[in-house]
């Protein structure tokens, strides 16, 4: 339940921001290297999971949790497209059905209170059985049952007209959902294999809410009318921007430990003071200045995290960066070493050099594929841009070809933290040493994505990227567009060998044959000059020191029941 994970669950979110910044309004940094000699003494590492794991008999029954929202939350139906905000699928995780959650290494494990096993029972056709445990109800007195799972695949798998869906991944592979020996069976059938089936149907949410196009998209606008988790949701007040959820009465699990969690909307600059005031209970401490100040607070502990969360520099396909070999000459001539420095001043955690665009550090099946494409060299880098044409002007001046200057632009909001454009600048002279000329070109954080990313008009931009994952979810970011469809490859860069490998990947079932191939693409896609990885971005929280089994996210999902006040 980390403040300051801006879109977690349904997919890959992208997130105009550099390295600190938690969103694009500028909240400030407060200088690099103010607290430069901060130890660093977390890095990310499997089955790292921060979060003052107890026992439930060390935790009080009862009591009130109270956490920022980032931004209020609209929709609550998680398979609409305004609905997959982060904050609200997690949410909707702990008051509807969550079939199944995944561990520090992001394994999904079904949640025995809703599944007493999910199989896959067939691989030729892919079919998975489903057997709902059977004191698993919805808070109208309807069991949960296989017309539910028939439910989200009907309304989500973009045939159905007028719903105007998250995404369809997966849903739109699925050729039947049927009832199996009883209403409690599901048996899912899929056309083609899907590897990431676990993903689905979580949370599963009732078929009353999906029963037609209008209530589809309108039924859970600022409402969730029937439950089926742990908690419920207790009021929704618009006015004071709070949400309050309290113990679901008719729950068939281990009750709560919580009576009630409190969640009010604020900026992310309010954050820090409302912690330190004793209004919530949790803070984002990931820039410096928030760290700074929250990180000797009176019973407080800082947690860190290791989330699906990258950070990255990403390359357009037009003009001189049409070229893969000018692409792969910057590749050469940036330092990652140097601006992992530069954005990591004052912070109390190692940002760690990522080598891999499709698994975290954490991840299992992670692995340098990087190669020496990403290996700084500015004399490597000197000899390509020799290669492709790009002859050296004269001291200070960017090359030239057929008359025409090396000149780029990258493209950064103006809600940059200065740490951010403190790298930016750190790229510019980078780039400056082997006869790039780079233009710095601030636009409105408004439009940062709108106008110029997701138009692909950027020679150079950064921004991160959250919760692709399971490896499935990540594709579209590199996958060949389909016309004026870019899916997430905004840079339009693609090749068939790498489509190829990806989309075979996300059809293999065996893990170990599936990771294989998305590291063989992943070596591709280095090779490309598609994206420099930088480094997978931490989250780090202030908590109080007396809450249980809560903290900073990484892989891992939370459960709800188990978050307390220690006795």
């Amino acid at each position: 339940m980390d403040a300051s994970t801006t879109a977690r669950g349904l997919g890959r979110a992208a997130v105009a921001a550099i390295a600190l910044a938690l969103t694009v309004t500028g909240c400030s940094s407060g200088g690099s290297g103010s607290t430069g000699d901060v130890a660093k003494t977390v890095a990310p590492v499997q089955d790292a999971d921060d979060i003052n794991a107890q026992p439930l008999d060390k935790i009080k029954d009862g009591g009130e949790l109270r956490v920022a929202l980032p931004q209020w939350i609209t929709q609550w139906n998680p398979y609409q497209v305004d609905g997959r905000y982060g904050d609200a699928v997690d949410i909707m995780g702990y008051v509807e059905a969550k079939i199944f959650r995944t561990d520090a290494k992001g394994v999904f494990h079904p949640v025995p209170e809703y599944l007493a096993s999910a199989e896959l029972t067939s691989t030729s056709p892919q079919v998975v059985t489903y057997k709902i445990n059977p004191k698993a109800k919805w808070s109208d007195g309807k069991p949960i049952s296989y017309q539910d799972f028939k439910a989200v695949w009907q309304s989500t798998n973009g045939k159905a007209q007028g719903y105007n869906i998250a995404d369809s991944s997966g849903y739109d592979q699925i050729s039947g959902v049927e009832r199996g020996a009883d209403d409690q069976e599901v048996k899912v059938t899929f056309s083609t294999p899907y590897a990431d089936w676990q993903n689905l149907f979580n949370p599963l949410v009732p078929a009353s809410m999906l029963a037609t196009a209008d209530v589809f998209n309108t039924g859970s606008v600022e409402k969730v009318a029937v439950f089926g988790g742990p908690m419920k949701i207790g009021s929704i007040d618009k006015s004071a921007q709070t949400v309050t959820l309290v113990r679901n009465p008719d729950w068939w699990g281990t009750p709560a430990k919580l009576d009630k969690i409190t969640y009010r909307a604020m900026d992310y600059p309010a954050m820090t003071q409302a912690y330190l005031n004793n209004e919530i209970d949790e803070a984002p401490a990931s820039t410096s200045t928030a760290y700074n100040q929250l990180k000797d607070a009176k019973g407080t502990r800082i947690s860190t995290g290791t989330p699906w969360d990258e950070v990255h520099i990403s390359f357009g396909g037009n003009g001189a960066l049409a070229d893969q070999t000018v692409r792969q000459a910057i590749g050469r001539a940036i330092d990652r070493d140097a601006l992992i420095k530069v954005v990591n001043q004052g912070m109390p955690i190692q940002f760690k050099k990522l080598d891999n665009h499709l698994y975290m550090l954490n991840q299992a099946g992670y692995r340098n594929n990087s190669g020496d494409w990403a290996a700084y060299s500015p004399d490597v880098a000197k000899q390509l841009l020799d290669k492709a044409g790009w002859k050296e002007g004269a001291a200070g001046a960017p090359r030239t070809k057929d008359g025409q200057s090396l000149e780029l632009h990258f493209v950064v909001s103006d809600g940059s933290t200065q740490q951010q454009s403190d790298m930016v600048s750190a790229v510019q002279n980078m780039l400056q040493q082997v006869g790039i000329k780079m233009d710095i070109d601030k636009v409105s954080s408004k439009e940062y994505f709108a106008k110029y990313v997701d138009q692909g008009k950027f020679d150079l931009a950064s921004w991160r990227n959250t919760d692709s994952f399971p490896l499935s979810q990540g594709v579209t970011n590199f996958r060949a567009p389909e016309g004026d469809n870019v899916f997430g490859n905004y840079s339009k860069l693609s090749t068939p060998e790498i489509d190829s490998l990806l989309k075979k990947a996300a059809a293999t079932l065996d893990k170990a044959e599936a990771d294989k191939l998305y590291n063989e693409a992943d070596a591709k896609i280095w090779e490309l000059g598609h994206t420099i990885e930088i480094y997978q971005r931490p989250s780090i929280l202030a908590v109080r020191k007396d809450l249980a089994n809560e903290g900073a996210s990484s892989l891992a999902n939370s459960d709800i029941t188990k978050i307390g006040w220690l006795k």
